[in-house]
This record gives structure tokens, sequence and C-alpha cells, in this order.
């Protein structure tokens, strides 16, 4: 019989052990008489006792994954029925397909046990506090590594990427202006609306002038501006990152011998730290309009005197309160943002993952330094 006529799966005795040659191209297209020929050798444990077995692979010229899995399903009944086979003579470069069929499809899987509540929960708080730990230490490192090349970019200006810089400050802070003023303004109108409907029951209609002025210039100006830009350009930035991670640029910038830091990183932490202040007295001045757009509709109360009240409500003081704060709360989203981008793996999930991790993350941070800057300018009178 010719090798092209050989059977897929041959059997023979040798005593009390049973020999299986296996021929031919084990792969999908054959599946179905590969089957059959598998359950035919099977047959051969009923002709006699069996003590051994061995199966002869050596004549397998094509081997995927229907194949091993066969192959797999053939030494599984063998050892079901007692009989310790051996498998011998297929080529090495199949053998980590079978081994891998082999393990993965038999895998035990893991005894489910049930855990205290209290317990469980103790181990999430844990498991938690390691992780913000972890991210913690990251993110100390991250702006160790980006402050040492912004130092060597102060020793040698000229090797800013100062046309890069632009482009992303028009990207992050020209483009952003129509949606900041559009939000910053509903959101005066919003406050100038609730504050007169509750201070008419008072007679106090002319403290939302001081409510407007001081809430927004002082808290809510630099708070929207940023959640805003941390959505909008902070998701972007790790996209961009990312991406570029993804396609190993990152990795090919380094290979070329610059740093991604100063190349990728400086750029947008510095358009961010220049477009955020900006985009925080543009949105304080539209909320302030539209403060006083609904006090004059809405509350009576007129722009000659909405600005001789503010004018006594506020002080320079509360202005620089909040333009204080604007340019740290850029260089957090612009540090998280990046990070993030920088912690992007090979897949589409990581890129997601990390992305939405960039936005709640600098969010979370802008709400909590803003809190803490809150304590700070309290506790020294300002």
């Amino acid at each position: 019989m010719g090798a092209a006529e050989a059977p897929l799966l041959a059997t023979a005795r040798h005593g009390r052990e049973l020999v299986f040659v296996g021929n031919g191209r084990w792969i999908a297209a054959q599946s179905l008489a590969l089957e059959e020929a598998v359950r035919l050798g099977l047959a051969e444990l009923e002709a006699g006792p069996v003590e051994a077995a061995r199966v002869d692979l050596s004549g397998v010229r094509s081997f995927d994954t229907v194949g091993a899995v066969l192959a797999d399903r053939l030494v599984r009944a063998l050892e079901a029925a007692g009989v310790r086979p051996h498998v011998v003579g297929l080529e090495r470069r199949f053998e980590p397909l079978l081994a891998e069929i082999s393990h993965g499809c038999h895998q035990v899987p893991p005894e489910v046990r049930h855990i205290n509540p209290v317990i469980g929960g103790l181990r999430v708080v844990g498991r938690t506090m390691v992780d913000v730990l972890a991210d913690s230490r990251l993110f100390l490192s991250f702006i160790g590594a980006v402050t040492a090349s912004l130092l060597r970019v102060l020793v040698r200006p000229l090797t800013f990427r100062w046309t890069s810089m632009v482009f992303h400050l028009e990207r992050t802070g020209l483009r952003a202006v129509p949606i900041v003023a559009l939000i910053t303004f509903l959101i005066g109108c919003i406050i100038a609306q609730q504050g007169i409907f509750h201070f008419r029951k008072f007679g106090a209609t002319t403290y939302v002038v001081d409510m407007v002025g001081i809430l927004t210039l002082r808290e809510l100006g630099v708070l929207i501006v940023s959640i805003m830009v941390a959505g909008r350009s902070g998701s972007a930035f790790t996209a961009e990152l990312g991406s570029m991670r993804m396609r190993e640029e990152v990795d090919a910038l380094r290979v070329m011998g610059f740093d991604p830091n100063e190349v990728l990183v400086l750029p947008r932490l510095v358009a961010l730290i220049i477009a955020v202040p900006l985009l925080t007295f543009l949105g304080s001045m539209c909320a302030l309009f539209g403060g006083g757009l609904v006090a004059w509709l809405y509350g009576g109360i007129s722009p000659e005197i909405f600005l001789a009240r503010l004018k006594e409500a506020i002080s320079m003081n509360t202005f620089e309160v909040g333009m204080i704060k604007a340019p740290f709360m850029a260089a957090i989203i612009g540090l998280i943002a990046c990070m993030e981008g920088m912690r992007v793996g090979g897949s589409a999930e990581s890129l997601g993952a990390h992305t939405t991790a960039s936005v709640v993350k600098a969010i979370f941070l802008v709400i909590v330094v803003d809190g803490l800057f809150a304590m700070f300018f309290a506790a020294i009178d300002m």
C-alpha cells in the first residue's frame, strides 16, 4: 500500500501491546475521516486484554488543532481504559501544539469556595489599597522622569519641540473655547436662577450676585474647566500615546536615541499648563455673564446693579485663587493622561481601559487637589 493510500490511523497488536500508527494529514479537512479512524482504533481495546499502548505519529505530515484534539482524545481514551500510552515519532514542530491542547483542554477549574462577605469585603479593600499604592509609586516615578526631561530641556532650550507644543495648544485651548464657553455660561445661568428662586423668599435677591461671583471665580470656574479638559484633552492624550505604544512607535523613538518624555509628554504638558488658565479665565467670564443675564431677566437685577454689587462682593484675591489653581490642575491632568498612555499594552482592550482610567483618575485628583487648595487658602485667610 502506497504512502498516499495509507490509513490515517492503523492499529496492530504485539502480544498485549496495542500499537497505533498515524499517517497522512491530520488537519481540519480530514476531521470526519480522523474521527472515524480514532473510533475504530479504540474499538481494538475490546478485542483482547491490553497492558501497554504506543501511538506512533511519525507518518503524520500535517498537523493542526483538529488533529491535535483527536490525538489527545485517543490518548485520554486509552488512559481512561487503564492503559498508559506513549506518544512517539511526532515531529518537533508539532509537539507544542499537542502539548498546549493536552494542557489547556483538561485543566480542572478551581474549586469555588464560599467566602464570608466581611472577609471578602476586606480582601477587596486590601487589594484596592495595594493597587492605589502601586499607582502612586508609578505616578511619582513618572513625575521624576518628566522632571528630568524638563531640566534637560531648560539646559538646552533649542531641543524643546515648540511646533508640537503650539499644535497641542491649538487643539487643547483654541478648539475647546466654544464648548467651555457654552458649558460655563449655562452653569452661571443655573446657579443664578436657583439662587434667585431661593433667596427671593428671604428678600435677599441681590446676594445672588455675591454667590455667583465668589463661587465662580474661586471654585466652579477652574473646576468645571478642569473636568472638561480631563474628559476632552486628557482622554485624547492617553489614546494617542497608547496607539503609539501599540504600534511600537515609542520604542522606535528610544532606539533612535530620543527620550519619549521629551518628545511626546513635555509639549502636551506645557500646552495644557498654558491653555487651562486661559480657559479658566474665559469660563469664569462666561459664567458671570450667564449669571448676570439671568439676574437681569429673571431676578430684575439690572446690569448696572449687578456690576456694582459684584465689585463690592469680590476682590482681587477671589480672582487670584482660581487662577493659581489652574496650572496645577493642568499639570495633574497632563501627567495622568500621559502616564496612562505610556502604560497601554498591545491590545485594544488595554487602550480602552487606560483611557477610562486616565479620565477617572484625573477628575478624582482634580477634585481632591481643589479641596486641598480650599483648605490651604482658608488657612492663610486668602
